[in-house]
């Protein structure tokens, strides 16, 4: 059987322990590698259609450019080769990294993108994958390094061949990442309970319209085009 390639872009929310949300969520879309470059073009076409410059992303939808990003949605429930993973983990405040995340906050971060991705890859053997996040800061490589290892040594993986590389890049070098942070602020709205603008409430209730699924509950496992999961501390004492 023909090896497959698979590249997956990935994007945070809320990651911040401290900030004023309740909840931390966590998103990847993938592609195959040879779709890349078309899907790239296709979804600049739209912008340039709707005279969107710059970058997409969740901050900026708004009543003016309200069909921009429906149409977005709609292209990405079109393309059979475009797939969506959300891990949303809620009551974050209740998280005890003293004693499951060695007293830092940063190794939940990257445990949760172990999980985020883990799903994905399993579910393919006969595909290698190429996986680029946010870049969260500059101090973060290391922990990127080590999260390839563990994600490989889970699969019995040692040397590293189905996880071929994860490389942090900025949301400007990517059409498809910049779709991740899109699909994934509509469904961190939805699960933070915000309802102050009529745009984004209008994103949201589009999505739940195209996939039949409420953002605010998990997905069947086995659904792949637009997958969520919750995770949710039960109190002090837990991950």
């Amino acid at each position: 059987m023909e090896n497959l390639n698979t590249r997956i872009f990935c994007d945070e929310s809320c990651h911040l322990l401290n900030d004023d949300s309740s909840i931390m969520t966590f998103g990847a879309i993938q592609c195959p590698s040879g779709k890349v470059r078309q899907v790239s073009l296709e979804i600049k076409a739209i912008k340039e259609r709707f005279s969107c410059a710059g970058e997409l992303k969740w901050t900026k939808v708004s009543p003016k450019n309200l069909q921009f990003y429906k149409t977005l949605i709609e292209y990405f429930a079109d393309q059979e080769n475009l797939k969506f993973r959300a891990l949303i983990v809620k009551n974050k405040k209740n998280l005890n990294h003293d004693i499951y995340n060695d007293g830092k906050h940063d190794n939940f971060y990257y445990k949760m993108y172990y999980y985020l991705l883990r799903n994905i890859i399993e579910k393919r053997n006969v595909s290698t994958y190429e996986i680029f996040i946010d870049i969260k800061d500059t101090k973060s490589s290391l922990k990127v390094k080590k999260l390839r290892e563990v994600l490989s040594n889970s699969f019995y993986d040692f040397e590293m061949i189905r996880v071929r590389k994860i490389q942090q890049i900025r949301s400007e070098e990517s059409n498809l990442l910049q779709l991740c942070d899109f699909l994934l602020g509509a469904v961190t709205y939805d699960n933070r309970g915000l309802d102050k603008s009529y745009a984004k409430h209008q994103i949201s209730e589009e999505l739940t319209d195209h996939f039949h699924f409420c953002l605010t509950e998990s997905t069947p496992p086995w659904e792949e085009k637009f997958n969520l999961f919750h995770f949710t501390p039960r109190g002090a004492g837990q991950c």
